[in-house]
């Protein structure tokens, strides 16, 4: 097997040199350099910045602040009761309150009985409450949010799923922050909880990894973090209550991260912070038809917030010019563009050289993508991850992960063009339908 696989590469490359391969390479290297690589080396700057930074999570502090937990349930059933457990076992002092939102109560009364059984897990737990909030019509995911706002008594709110379950030191991690005056939110870290079902749910692990443990680690050195996870996301209750709450439609995450920089140009001293050990640990899609479904919707509501919702807002004077230049390159050129020119790259590939050389081609662009990606991922083994041994598992499949990353891409562009004439985002599940389509957008 090892010399068919040797003499297979021997005959790629030796086909590749027949067709001028200095020549491709350098066709294909402005599409890496000008779009990748500056924000590899930003990332990448950043993460060594933290990894060389003091870091004192346990330091004793002077307060900790009440917080407010509203965890939003649909469907979740007894899996509920892993997150209420979580949060009331946290290993912090202050007050926490814990609003459990059943959205659906009246057809969704397995979820909304198992909410209220939890109250059990509360005993023996001083400084903690549970209140379950019944929202007897289904309202979707913004309205859940905002009913258990509107109850919170605590100066941090979190915004939690009803699926997700956290580390016992995530409360106190996350809030640590606010005791910069300037933070008004923090985006927690979420790992794959079923990571060992299957091929996908172990791939999606290593992208949450490289994407949000390591991604965001590098975007917070500079104040860019790109989003608040609907799923973990930490907020300045005060600040939420002046924007007016969670805005209805699809995408809620990336609509209040953005609401929020809408300030940062007026307001430089605002920060977004992310905390890669504040985790919480979430269920992935465990097969492939699951997880397309699931970034159909992610990647046409990226479409939707920038050009439908935002368009007109995407301004220095709002976002100020860091947050402005990072939503224009990141956002618009690498998550709305490039998907598109990735399919046209690998036509023209495809439709204008020989098979030989187009495999050439796409295997000097996978080794180069690989070679990569080997030092992102263990840079942040060394420099950011609380798990290290854990994370250094995921070696092995590194391979693959170009090859799920190029599939991810093709998918892409296909969820944008199904935003772009159909308005998908007026189908989302985050919402029924009669809410959905009264929202101006």
């Amino acid at each position: 097997m090892w010399d068919a696989a040797v003499f297979a590469f021997a005959t790629l490359f030796a086909s590749s040199s027949q067709q001028n391969w200095t020549e491709l390479a350098l066709k294909f290297f402005p599409f890496v350099v000008f779009l990748e690589a500056p924000f590899f080396l930003l990332v990448t700057t950043g993460m060594v910045k933290y990894g060389l930074r003091e870091h004192l999570p346990h330091r004793q502090r002077e307060r900790y602040p009440s917080v407010s937990c509203v965890i939003t349930c649909y469907s979740e059933g007894e899996d509920v009761r892993k997150t209420i457990q979580s949060l009331s076992q946290q290993i912090y002092p202050g007050y926490i309150e814990i609003i459990a939102v059943i959205d659906g109560a009246l057809q969704n009364r397995p979820t909304l009985l198992a909410a209220r059984g939890a109250r059990s897990l509360l005993d023996n737990t001083p400084r903690r409450q549970l209140i379950v909030l019944p929202k007897w019509q289904r309202g979707g995911r913004v309205s859940s949010l905002n009913a258990g706002l509107s109850i919170a008594t605590g100066e941090i709110v979190m915004a939690l799923d009803g699926d997700t379950s956290f580390d016992n030191d995530m409360v106190r991690n996350a809030t640590r922050h606010f005791d910069d005056p300037g933070v008004v939110g923090v985006a927690g870290n979420l790992r794959v909880r079923n990571a060992a079902r299957s091929l996908v749910t172990r791939l999606q692990a290593l992208e949450y990894m490289l994407s949000i443990g390591a991604g965001k680690t590098g975007l917070s050195e500079f104040n860019i973090v790109n989003n608040i996870s609907g799923a973990f996301g930490v907020f300045r209750t005060q600040f939420l209550r002046n924007l007016g709450g969670w805005d209805a439609g699809s995408a809620e995450d990336l609509d209040m991260t953005m609401r929020i920089k809408q300030y940062f140009g007026r307001h430089p001293d605002l920060r977004i912070v992310f905390d890669p050990h504040a985790i919480g640990h979430t269920d992935a899609p465990d097969t492939w038809r699951i997880f397309f479904r699931q970034r159909l919707r992610w990647d046409g509501d990226m479409f939707y917030i920038f050009i439908r919702k935002y368009r007109l807002n995407l301004r220095p004077r709002l976002l100020g010019w860091r947050n402005f230049l990072f939503v224009v390159v990141n956002g618009l050129v690498m998550q709305l563009i490039m998907p598109f020119l990735i399919v046209a790259y690998t036509g023209v590939l495809l439709f204008s050289l020989p098979l030989g050389a187009v495999l050439g081609v796409l295997a000097f662009i996978y080794l180069a993508y690989l070679a990569a990606l080997v030092f992102y991922f263990l840079l942040y083994v060394v420099a950011v991850s609380e798990r290290p041994w854990q994370d250094l598992a995921y070696l092995r499949f590194l391979p693959l992960f170009p090859v799920f990353a190029f599939a991810n891409r093709i998918h892409c562009s296909f969820s944008i063009m199904m935003e772009f004439f159909m308005m998908s985002h007026l189908d989302s599940s985050m919402a029924p339908w009669w809410v959905l389509r009264k929202t101006k957008f």
